[in-house]
Parts: structure tokens; C-alpha cells; sequence
């Protein structure tokens, strides 16, 4: 077994006085005071997470763009300066080995950034299928480091930040899903307004030696504004909420877009891109139509399903398996993603959650939960 790895930001979780848990082989903070307080802080006001476990590939050459429109779902020629993404590497099965988001930097110079424990699948996928095209692909996960200011308060906390710190970006004119250059301590900045929270927010890119001052300058600046640490148990029940699906939960190599409502992400009019055979076979044979579906269910009282518990019906027949689920710190309510058989799939029908022996009944319901107020 491989030793534990730590991000650059170890030594300031450890002085917050952070848990850890293992998180696809990195030893990541998952609350630093409580679960609960952390979710709310980011609806309310703003969290501030490590991701730095996160891994990175730049995509260059003349033809980087022409190269990811093969190896990815998406349309990424499309895409312009400026802007990020979000796409899926599909393997030739149809299946998804990651999903991704995109940013072109120039235009023939792209950065993928994919899910930790995902980092050897991705870099190995995209590097199989760069022949015939003038691209190189370098895995640069170890040079970055990446951070997230996420809530309501974080334009306000990245404004105060460039008081503070040489980091300067015009804020309130970035779009979302777009990127913008920053300076911290005279080295670059990606800074994009991304997120997986549900919540407005920024993903900041930076130089691993530089990423210790940087979250130093973020928590003084957005302190006032009600900027607390969260870990990876805020981070997820945040992301259920907004109705995000996690890699090893909702997505998995067993698992075709169209199951998890990613339909349109793949652009099947694209003449070529790997996994395009294979879903137009199951997209015309029978197989399709019975393939479980990605659901959202919400339940009474305060018992949550949790992965893994079945979802089943009024006879106790099983109907499907649930993905992710927890009490809604936000809507006070259990909530839950699962699979269900596509008759059970209609949004409104009534099934039961069998958690640990008892059938709680829950409704099918559309997803996400939660939409933040803009």
C-alpha cells in the first residue's frame, strides 16, 4: 500500500485543527468544527475548501482541439478563450472513466482538470489516443495546487483579497464558467468561476509553493465576510443538494451518460469520438430502454437512505440503489440520488427507501434540490 499523500495546505488544516480522511489515496480534511456549520456557512456566506488533490493536464499543439473533441464527450473546437467546460472521457464501452472540465487557455492550448482518484485513468485514456494528432499531453498535477471560495459572499471575498495581495481580476464582469489571469506574490493565477457547491463561487489554480500565502490572504480578507474552512462532509452533502453527481457514486465505467441525465453533454453529431459506437448500439437496442436511470427522492423525517440501501416499492421489490444520500442540512429533509427502473423514473411516483430494515416512503423528484437565489 502506497503511503498517504498530503496536499501543500497540510500544515494550515493541521493548525485549524482539521480530521482527516482518506480521499482516493490523499489524506484530506473532511470538517475542521462541524458538519453542519460548514454547509451553512457556504449558503449563507462563504467556505473556503483545499482541492489541490484535484489532478491537472494541459492539452497543447496545433491540433489540441481537434484531439479533444476525439477523446472527449463534448465539442471542446467550440469552445472560446476564456471559458471552461464540463465534459466526460467516455471509454470505448460507452462508459464513463471521469468527468472533466475543460478551460481553453489559448487556442491551442487547453487544461483538463479531473477527480483524484481518477488521475491514472485519465492520464493513461488521454494518452492512447493522441496518435495522429499534433497534440502533447502532460499530467502537471503535482505543480498546482487548487483552492475554492464558495457562497454568496465569495465575489465580495475575492475583491477584498486584491486589497490585500496583488491578486486582481474584475470580479463582478466574469461570467460563470469562464476564467480570468491573476497574480498572487508574482506568480500566475487561474482563477475561474466555477464550482460544486450549487453555490456562486471560485476555483483558484496556483503554484503549489504559493498556495500556503494564498489561502493565508483568502481567510484574512473574507473573515469579515463570514469566510470559514469546510471539509470534504460539507463538500458533499453540498453538492448532493445541488444535485451534482460524484464519480464512484452516480458516474462509474458501468455507467452510459443517458442514465445520469448527461445526455447532453455527448454530442453525437461529431463524426468520430471514442465511446460514439458503442452508444449508438445501446441507444438502438432494448437494453437501453431497461437500464436504470439516475432519480432524485426526497423523504420524510429525519432517517436518510445512505449509498448502497435499496429503493423499493410497495411489495418490498426491489426498484433500484441509492447513490448518495443524507439529511438536507438546507431543507431539513432527507434526500437522496438513486437508480431506479425506468417505470419507477416519473417524477411524483412513490417508492420506499429500505434503510436498515425499515421502508421509509420517499417521491421521486426532480433534480437538483436545491437552486441558490441569484
Amino acid at each position: 500500500m502506497s503511503d498517504p499523500r498530503y496536499t501543500p495546505l497540510r500544515e494550515r488544516h493541521e493548525a485549524l485543527g482539521a480530521s482527516f480522511t482518506d480521499f482516493g489515496g490523499w489524506q484530506m480534511p473532511v470538517r475542521y468544527t462541524s458538519d453542519l456549520a460548514e454547509h451553512h456557512a457556504v449558503r449563507q456566506s462563504a467556505g473556503i475548501f483545499d482541492i489541490s488533490h484535484m489532478a491537472e493536464f494541459t492539452v497543447r499543439g496545433s491540433g489540441a482541439a481537434d484531439f479533444l473533441d476525439y477523446a472527449l464527450a463534448g465539442r471542446l473546437s467550440a469552445l472560446a478563450v476564456g471559458k471552461a467546460k464540463y465534459s466526460l472521457l467516455l471509454a470505448e464501452s460507452g462508459g464513463i472513466i471521469d468527468d472533466v472540465i475543460v478551460y481553453r487557455l489559448q487556442d491551442d492550448d487547453f487544461l483538463i482538470i479531473s477527480n483524484a482518484g481518477n488521475r491514472d485513468a485519465v492520464s493513461a485514456a488521454l494518452a492512447a489516443r493522441t496518435d495522429g494528432f499534433d497534440v502533447t499531453v502532460h499530467d502537471v498535477s503535482d505543480d498546482y495546487a487548487l483552492i475554492a471560495v464558495q457562497g454568496p459572499n465569495a465575489e465580495a471575498i475575492l475583491a477584498a483579497t486584491a486589497a490585500i495581495t496583488d491578486v486582481s481580476v474584475p470580479w463582478a464582469e466574469q461570467k460563470y464558467y469562464a476564467w480570468a489571469s491573476a497574480n498572487h506574490d508574482g506568480k500566475p493565477v487561474l482563477l475561474a468561476r466555477t464550482g460544486y457547491t450549487g453555490e456562486d463561487g471560485f476555483e483558484l489554480l496556483v503554484a503549489a509553493d504559493s498556495a500556503a500565502s494564498l489561502w493565508d490572504a483568502l481567510l484574512t480578507a473574507g473573515e469579515p465576510q463570514g469566510l470559514v474552512p469546510a471539509g470534504l462532509a460539507a463538500r458533499d452533502t453540498l453538492r448532493l443538494e445541488a444535485g451534482m453527481p460524484l464519480y464512484g457514486h452516480e458516474l462509474s465505467l458501468d455507467t452510459r451518460p443517458s442514465q445520469a441525465g448527461l445526455g447532453r453533454v455527448v454530442v453525437t453529431a461529431k463524426e468520430r469520438f471514442v465511446g460514439k459506437d458503442a452508444l449508438s448500439a445501446a441507444a438502438d437496442s432494448s437494453e437501453a430502454s431497461d437500464a436504470p436511470v439516475l432519480v432524485g427522492l426526497v423523504a420524510e423525517g429525519k432517517r436518510a437512505g445512505r449509498a448502497g440501501y435499496a429503493v423499493v416499492d410497495h411489495d418490498g421489490s426491489a426498484l433500484g440503489e441509492i447513490t448518495s444520500g443524507a439529511l438536507s442540512p438546507t431543507l431539513g429533509h432527507p434526500i437522496a440520488m438513486a437508480y431506479v427502473n425506468p417505470s419507477s423514473a416519473e417524477e411524483g411516483t412513490a417508492v420506499f427507501l429500505d434503510v436498515r430494515g425499515t421502508r421509509i416512503p420517499a417521491t421521486v423528484t426532480a433534480l437538483p434540490f436545491y437552486r441558490r437565489t441569484k
